[in-house]
């Protein structure tokens, strides 16, 4: 072999980075070419030298791609603002940069004074996820309060910190053996623990904690910033949520004061109710129902917010819907109800509020005004019924003043439901008759009307009906005319209160028509005999007969007519023999003719039993 010996085969290992095996093949060469001891002793030394150069190399090159990697990890994580996404890319990171099987963060809870987990990688246990550590207790704890960094290859061998039952548990859990743990500092302030863990014994040497250690720095840094970008935006957010806020508040009261300049108005030129519907719909949007106090037919749950409304004194809102009572001292007038608006702020609540007060002050004054013309109009219709026979100029005058003129053709009108309701009847009447440019009064607890340019059995008919749907109550109508005079409004009321008193005599309750219309039994009722005079025309024999002879005749027709003509059916209701009812309706016959069971007779008959039945009571 050649004396001279040199570094050349370990200079071209290491240029083409062979492998560390590789650098035995000089020494096995120069054995095998018989070189001398002291010629193998330096390629030993060559060798170990050449290896020495390669560590280094090795060690260097490593740090260029951790230092690259910490370059790389410090653009990404600048690159982030979301604090979740910050904290999950530095545990993805430190996992990588270490080539351990876990890597995992924990924060420090200053509310609680503990720290608690917040990202993990590599993670599979859920009971790991959501430890809590105090601090100063378990390895975590104890990095977190000396703020120094921790490293064991074995955790649960490792007694220079305090263990915990519930960590250990955890880590158990997860099969984590070896643990390194380094502050994440941002000045003296510890922010929390970055973890990097394998789940087998193993040493974790310098370099891999100062690497984890800068990657900490930068960490802490982006957590930071992230955080203080998390706090700009929320206060912007807050900003901007006050800025809205401001305008809302702002378009509120413009639209307070819209309201209230148009309610104002309202108010003092005796504005109605579908005026203030239409200003509050104007002004607040969506649909508004104003609802009377006595509305029958409403939603379910209505009642229930409405009298809510009324009892908190302000509107209520129920399932997207506002209810404001409509109420001036204890009387109540209705509501209004506004739907389409369910996110009404407080001033556009107010102001349906004063729209419900203006309701009931505009219903106030239309009642007072009203109830004062009522009065009026009554005292005229009173004065014409009982005086109209010596009218004068006065009545004409008075009657022009209301509007209406006592020398045209009207029909006389007077309507009668249960006396507990006649002046809700009247006022009714007063309503539907000014439609008609009629005039309307109580008289006798009747509603006395006088219509003009109307027939007067389609006007009862008509007030009948109408008035029964106002009040929600049969009303019976009786009418008389055409009255061209005031002299003749006594004779015509006269009229249409027998027509009435015929209607209620035959049961027709709730019906409507005139005197002329009943036809034979109008004529009757025209005449000046009146009911009386028609009962004893029909009736007369029979009357006599029974008080002449203390019988039962006139109860036995009633009876008769009632069950139909069945003979049967009218002894059982008289408890008496079959015979003896056709006994007594033969008498009968004898008395009022034997054609009394025909058509007009019979219905004369039963006619003058039911006004004779009135008058009895």
């Amino acid at each position: 072999m050649d004396s001279t010996l040199d570094d050349t085969p370990f200079l071209s290992l290491l240029a083409r980075d062979a492998s560390a095996e590789e650098y035995d093949e000089p020494l096995r060469t120069a054995v095998a070419e018989g070189a001398s001891e002291n010629e193998l002793r330096i390629l030993e030394q060559s060798k170990a030298l050449a290896l020495r150069v390669r560590r280094a190399l090795e060690h260097r090159r490593r740090r260029e791609i951790e230092l690259e990697a910490l370059f790389e990890t410090a653009g990404d994580l600048a690159g982030l603002q979301d604090v979740d996404a910050v904290l999950q890319a530095i545990v993805r990171r430190a996992r990588t940069l270490l080539h351990t099987d876990v890597a995992y963060l924990t924060l420090i809870d200053p509310d609680r004074g503990d720290t608690y987990m917040r990202a993990t990688a590599g993670a599979v246990s859920a009971s790991f996820r959501r430890v809590r550590l105090a601090m100063g207790a378990g390895l975590g704890g104890l990095v977190a309060d000396t703020s120094t960094p921790y490293a064991t290859d074995d955790y649960f061998a490792d007694q220079r910190f305090e263990h915990v039952v519930d960590v250990d548990s955890a880590v158990s859990d997860e099969g984590l053996v070896a643990i390194l743990g380094v502050p994440l500092l941002l000045g003296p302030q510890v922010l929390g623990v970055l973890f990097a863990a394998d789940r087998s014994r193993r040493p974790f040497g310098r370099d891999e904690i100062s690497l984890l250690c800068s990657l900490a720095a930068h960490a802490a840094i982006s957590i930071d910033g992230a955080r203080l970008l998390e706090e700009a935006r929320a206060a912007v957010r807050e900003l901007d949520a006050a800025n809205k806020l401001v305008r809302q508040h702002s378009a509120a009261v413009e639209r307070a004061a819209e309201a209230h300049d148009r309610f104002a108005d309202l108010a003092l030129r005796g504005g109605g109710v579908d005026e203030v519907a239409k200003a509050v719909t104007e002004v607040l949007g969506g649909d508004l129902t104003v609802l009377d106090p006595e509305e029958a037919e409403v939603p379910a749950g209505w009642r229930e917010a409405i009298a809510a409304s009324r009892g908190e004194g302000r509107a209520v809102c129920r399932g997207g819907t506002w209810f404001a009572a409509v109420v001036a001292g204890s009387e109540a007038f209705g509501a209004l109800v506004l739907r389409g608006r369910a996110d009404l702020e407080d001033a556009d609540q107010r102001v349906l509020e004063r729209a419900a007060l203006v309701t009931a002050l505009l219903q106030l004054m239309n009642r007072t005004a009203m109830e004062t013309e009522n009065r009026v109009r009554g005292e005229l219709i009173s004065d014409l019924v009982t005086n109209g026979e010596r009218a004068g100029d006065g009545l004409r005058e008075r009657a022009r003043q209301v509007g209406f003129d006592l020398d045209g053709e009207f029909a006389v009108v007077v309507a009668q439901t249960d006396r507990e309701r006649a002046h809700r009847l009247a006022f009714a009447a007063s309503h539907l008759a000014a439609q008609s440019d009629g005039i309307a009064g109580l008289h006798q607890d009747r509603a006395v009307l006088l219509l003009p340019g109307e027939e007067a059995g389609a006007a009862a008919r008509r007030m009948a009906k109408e008035l029964a749907v106002a009040i929600g109550q049969p009303v019976t109508a009786g009418a008389a005319g055409p009255v061209s005079s005031p002299e003749r409004v006594p004779g015509s009321y006269a009229e249409s209160v027998r027509c009435l008193e015929a209607l209620t005599a035959l049961g027709r309750h709730g019906d409507g028509t005139s005197s002329r219309e009943l036809g034979f039994i109008g004529v009757l009722l025209g005449e000046s005999r009146g009911v009386e005079g028609f009962v004893n025309a029909v009736l007369g024999p029979v009357l006599e007969y029974d008080e002449r002879r203390g019988t039962g005749l006139l109860q036995t027709l009633e009876t008769y007519f009632a069950n139909g003509g069945n003979l049967t059916r009218a002894k059982d209701d008289l408890h008496v023999h079959v015979n003896t009812v056709a006994q007594r309706l033969d008498r009968v016959s004898q008395l009022l003719g034997s054609d009394w069971q025909d058509a007009e007779p019979a219905l004369e008959i039963q006619l003058a039993l039911r006004l004779h039945r009135l008058v009895r009571s």
